[in-house]
Formats: C-alpha cells, sequence, structure tokens
C-alpha cells in the first residue's frame, strides 16, 4: 500500500509526532487486547518476516483503523477535534480506509461534528474538509516520484511499518514473538528492538498478516515501557475491493474548490515547508527544524512566537516550553523537554532538535549543526 500518501497535519509544530517519523516511530494507537490462544501459523524466520513486509504493497482492502497517541506529554491547550494539535498529540483517532490500488483509494477521518476525506482517483487526489466547506483538488504529476502529501491526521499501518522498518539494520535486534489476533486475522508478531541505549525506543511490535503479508498493526514501547507508548492498527479489516462508490468522491454543492499543480504557484495557497533537515542515522535520527520556524522571544517565554504558529499550534508550543527545563552546553543555551519516548531541545538562537533519543544525542546534533561562536583574537598591540 505504498501508494497512500504520507499524511500530516501541521507537521511543522507537532513536533513530538514529527520526531517519531524521522526515527522510525508512528502516529498511532494501543489496540484493546483480548486474551485468546495464539494463532497456527507456519513457522517464519524473522529475516523471512521483514523482506515479506518491506515488499509487500498490499492488496486491496476496506477497513477501520485506530490510532492514539499518548508521550507523556504535559496537559495541552486545544479542542477535541481530530486533526487539532492537542488531539494529534494526546489523543485517539478512528479512521475509515478504503483501497483498490495505489491509484485509487480513500481514507475518511470522521469526528462529532466534522470529516476530513483524502481521496485519490488516477492522477487526482481530492482533500474534503467539511468544517471549513473547503476541497483542495491535486493534479499529481506525471511519473511522481513519491506520492502526495496531505493534510489528516490519518496514518494507516502499512505507512507506520515502512517507517519503522526504514530504522532496521545493524543496530537493531530482530526477533519473532508469539503469533497474535489483530483485527480478527491471525497474524505474526515481529519484535524490533535498538542495541543503542541512548535511543529512547525500547521496542516495535509489528503484526503482520499471516495470509496477505500486509502490517496489520504497530506498536512503540518506550524504554522500559509496560504499554505501547503508540501504536497504530486496524481493528476490522476485509480484503476484497472496494465498491466504486466508495472510492470515488464528487466535491458537494456550493464548496469552496482550490485547484494545486505541484511545481507551480497557486494563488492562496502555501508551498510546503522545507527546511528540514536531519542529523544520524536510524533510531539515533534527530529531527532539525529551520531557524524560520522560530523567533526569539523572551527568556521566560522561550524562542517562539505566535506569528509563525496560530490558534491551538501556537498555544501547544508555548505550553510545551512552558514545561522544559533550562540547560546550556557546548552548543549553547536552551530548554530542553524530555518524556519517556520523545526529547525536544529549543534553543535560544531559533533552533529546534527533536528525537526519540536522550539528550545528550541532542546536544550532540546541536553541536554540530550550530557552531560554537569563539572571541576573534586579535594581534596585541605596542603600547
Amino acid at each position: 500500500m505504498s501508494g497512500f500518501p504520507k499524511l500530516s497535519r501541521r507537521a511543522r509544530w507537532a513536533v513530538p509526532v514529527a520526531a517519531l517519523v524521522v526515527t522510525g516511530g508512528v502516529l498511532a494507537g494501543s489496540l484493546i487486547s483480548v486474551a485468546q490462544a495464539a494463532p497456527a501459523l507456519p513457522s517464519r524466520s524473522p529475516a523471512q518476516l521483514l523482506a515479506e513486509a518491506a515488499a509487500n504493497k498490499g492488496p486491496a482492502l476496506s477497513g477501520t483503523v485506530l490510532q492514539t497517541t499518548s508521550l507523556g506529554l504535559p496537559s495541552l491547550p486545544g479542542n477535541a477535534s481530530p486533526t487539532s494539535i492537542s488531539s494529534l498529540l494526546t489523543g485517539s483517532h478512528t479512521f475509515k480506509v478504503w483501497y483498490a490500488d495505489p491509484e485509487h483509494y480513500r481514507l475518511a477521518a470522521p469526528s462529532s461534528l466534522s470529516e476530513t476525506d483524502v481521496v485519490r482517483s488516477g492522477r487526482t487526489v481530492w482533500l474534503w474538509q467539511s468544517t471549513a466547506d473547503s476541497v483542495t483538488e491535486i493534479t499529481v504529476p506525471a511519473r511522481a516520484a513519491k506520492p502526495m502529501p496531505a493534510a489528516t491526521p490519518a496514518l494507516t499501518p502499512q505507512q507506520a511499518a515502512q517507517q519503522v522498518l526504514a530504522a532496521v539494520g545493524p543496530t537493531t535486534t530482530v526477533s519473532v514473538d508469539s503469533n497474535v489476533t489483530v483485527a480478527g486475522q491471525a497474524a505474526y508478531e515481529l519484535v524490533l528492538a535498538p542495541k543503542d541505549s541512548r535511543s529512547l525506543v525500547g521496542q516495535v511490535l509489528l503484526a503482520i498478516d499471516g495470509h496477505n503479508g500486509v502490517p496489520l498493526r504497530v506498536q512503540v514501547f518506550a524504554r522500559g515501557g509496560s504499554s505501547p507508548a503508540i501504536s497504530v492498527g486496524f481493528t476490522a479489516v476485509t480484503f476484497a475491493t472496494p465498491a466504486p462508490a466508495d472510492i470515488s468522491f464528487t466535491p458537494p454543492p456550493g464548496a469552496k474548490i482550490t485547484k494545486v499543480n505541484p511545481g507551480q504557484n497557486t494563488p492562496g495557497v502555501q508551498p510546503a515547508s522545507t527546511g528540514v533537515s536531519t542529523i544520524g542515522s536510524g533510531w539515533l535520527t534527530v529531527l532539525e527544524l529551520p531557524s524560520a520556524a522560530l523567533t526569539s522571544g523572551s527568556p521566560a517565554q522561550g524562542p517562539v512566537s505566535a506569528n509563525n504558529a496560530s490558534g491551538d499550534s501556537a498555544a501547544v508550543l508555548q505550553a510545551l516550553i512552558a514545561s522544559a527545563r533550562l540547560t546550556h552546553g557546548a552548543w549553547g543555551t536552551g530548554r530542553l523537554l524530555r518524556t519517556s519516548l520523545v526529547s525536544v531541545l529549543i534553543t535560544d538562537n531559533g533552533r529546534m532538535f527533536v528525537g526519540a533519543v536522550q539528550p545528550s544525542v541532542l546536544y550532540a546534533a546541536a553541536t554540530k549543526a550550530v557552531p560554537v561562536q569563539r572571541p576573534v583574537a586579535h594581534p596585541a598591540t605596542a603600547p
């Protein structure tokens, strides 16, 4: 199911979520487990399961996905909307998915009073947001190297699995646990554990469908944690081609329609944020936000300006900074926010470093990215 767009919502300010994506983590939720016997499946080695999960493009299916995030963050302001920053960082979401092939699918993220849909039909991707009564029509370039992004909090288990598998290498211990049942499907449980203790990720459990090879659930545990901090998984799934009506879209009468052609300037549409970079690799990857993302503020508030984030985004960022502690090092001075799974460093010169790593890794990244300013030596003058 690599044809799904990589979906994000206000990723510029959803700092812990962005870090997890880069480090092989995921947006997600923990599913309620039910005591039952492990289903019988043919024996598979870790290498076989890794290869199968990485190569699987996904059969046609329809299903319901539950995702929840619990990162141990402080209480955050905001509303209960599934697309609000507070909800994305601390809440749970249920959404529907209908998938025929990489160019024909639909994701729907409903809430009590609104719904956000992403529908792809050939080279056209529709983003429908009911609260704003707006439709964004995106024309996918021919032979596009990557799927088109869209603004919705949805993340499929297949996307999550691909991001996790990207971190697998010599720095990862891989094993197979007892078989599990996910959404009524017998599945293998692959266990991925970073070897380096500087990673805050303790282990990742990847449930792979025993008959179709499709990732059904991903759960991320903080080091030493007994329950998943983040996870994403199907609660119901059917492997069959969805009905044409389920993957088609017609803009509602009266909806505001904005057309976007990537690579061209579109009036009223902001281009994708650029300048985000990474330092390190695998489980120790650190995300560095561009200096334009933050501006210097008062020492009490930290380097943040409401001009750079609006509404709940600014309020959430202020709350995160307020809960951070002052810190300093060879890289300079700033504030550190540490949870069981994510560390965030905001320097006084307007840089932000995020990762599912120990603070020492962020400090090293900040030192590398921001050279220490030393006094310039002047030659002595004769009296």
